[in-house]
């Protein structure tokens, strides 16, 4: 051995640490060796050098950066869906949706600041444009987006100054896909496993999610004969989110445990089934609307089914949340996936 002698009372010299060979594959090897022998050093397990952990926890606020999350999803659907309004002439659905986007971009980016500390972080953002960068692109589309949502929605209530408002909600719609997107990408794009393995199917997810919320909203606060646009998108977004989910963790693998453990996993249970239940209600709610079948029931439906949409919607950004914190948190999720990688490469 370099550096140290091996005699009767054990190794002189030696530096416990150091030299000895540690490892999940040090095990596999003295294993393959007699059923019987003792092993010379312990189970591998998953922690780094000097118990320091391989990734450093997410110290993010879990209220200001999932809220944070689930509004930029909620305002951006919402301005696709005003748009769609106006250009149908459904005006209470038009105001509905162009107030809950100027409303959720507004508290989306209180949330944010909080996060930050202060404003003039979130301002020294925008001194810079760099295309490769999630945050950098998602700060210059915030603050072209909340301007146009304001407009929109003041022209509307002022009833004035129609053109401008015209221009504005068409603005927003265009850039409403990328703000209830974009976050999606953000997460992804860092080392946290359980964010960074759904790359694919994560923007979809939050497109899905987005437009729930959306849907969800004009559907408890818009009046029921003009909310059919709204159940369309219900039950388009609720699909398009419960699949694309569903996909995504299949194809993570070992990184999508945490998806179905503990508080996340209670808590994407619980979005899955609001989900689903107030896409259903949103339909026989526009059955029965369509048999002309009013009165308070009906209403109640609707509302009922705005409601699960909307907390449906806000349980997925909260457990994808919770779920890529436990992620980084376990070691096992960085080490086993990059040994995996790397046996494939070399097989």
């Amino acid at each position: 051995m370099s550096g140290s002698d091996v005699t009767r009372g054990g190794v002189e010299g030696g530096r416990p640490g150091r030299d000895a060979l540690t490892g999940a594959t040090t095990g596999r090897r003295r294993r393959r060796r007699g059923r019987g022998e003792q092993l010379m050093v312990p189970e591998a397990r998953f922690s780094s050098y000097y118990g320091k952990p391989i990734l450093n926890r997410p110290t993010w606020s879990a209220l200001d950066i999932a809220g944070y999350l689930y509004l930029g999803g909620l305002a951006g659907a919402s301005s696709l869906l005003a748009a769609g309004a106006y250009a149908t002439g459904r005006p209470a659905l038009a105001r509905t949706a162009k107030l809950g986007a100027a409303g959720a971009i507004s508290l989306s980016l209180a949330a944010l600041v909080h996060d930050l500390g202060r404003p003039a972080r979130f301002i020294n953002m925008l001194r810079v444009f760099k295309p490769t960068s999630p945050m950098s692109v998602g700060s210059w589309l915030l603050a072209g987006y909340a301007p146009l949502t304001m407009a929109a929605a003041a022209t509307d209530v002022a009833r004035r100054y129609r053109l401008v408002g015209a221009t504005a909600t068409a603005g927003a719609a265009v850039l409403g896909p990328a703000v209830a997107t974009y976050t999606a990408v953000l997460l992804a794009d860092t080392a946290v496993p359980s964010w960074h393995e759904g790359y694919r199917e994560m923007p979809f997810v939050f497109a899905g999610s987005g437009a729930s919320a959306a849907a969800g909203l004009a559907l408890a606060c818009t009046p029921a004969g003009q909310t059919e646009p709204a159940r369309r998108m219900a039950v388009l977004g609720a699909a398009l989110e419960l699949c694309a989910f569903r996909v995504m963790k299949r194809r993570m693998g070992l990184a999508a445990e945490p998806y179905g453990q503990g508080g996340p996993g209670r808590l994407l249970r619980s979005a899955e089934a609001l989900t689903a239940g107030g896409a259903a209600l949103a339909v026989l709610a526009g059955r029965g609307a369509g048999r002309r079948v009013g009165g308070r029931g009906n209403g109640l439906l609707t509302a009922a089914a705005g409601a699960a949409l909307m907390a449906g919607s806000a349980a997925l950004r909260f457990g994808v949340f919770h779920a890529g914190v436990a992620s980084a948190e376990d070691p096992k999720y960085t080490v086993v996936p990059q040994r995996e990688r790397l046996e494939q490469r070399s097989g």
